[in-house]
């Protein structure tokens, strides 16, 4: 058995996707009855941004630059 200071050494450890990975499958555990409704508002942000993006009013970076500053 690990313990919570050892898995968390392990999770630090692994590259940003994964880690934000591991965070989604930890929270989508705990079953809270407003899942669906954050859910939908999250993709209702993202399609926001989407059309946000394509109307010129915001811009992007690149994928490198921001695992960069993560890391």
């Amino acid at each position: 058995m690990h313990t919570k200071k050892e898995v968390l050494a392990e999770a630090l450890a692994l590259p940003p996707v994964e880690r934000a990975e591991l965070i989604e499958e930890l929270l989508s555990s705990f079953g809270f009855a407003d899942r669906e409704r954050l859910d939908q508002l999250w993709a209702a942000e993202a399609e926001e941004r989407i059309d946000a993006y394509e109307r010129g009013d915001i811009t992007a970076e690149s994928i490198e630059s921001v695992f960069e500053k993560i890391n």
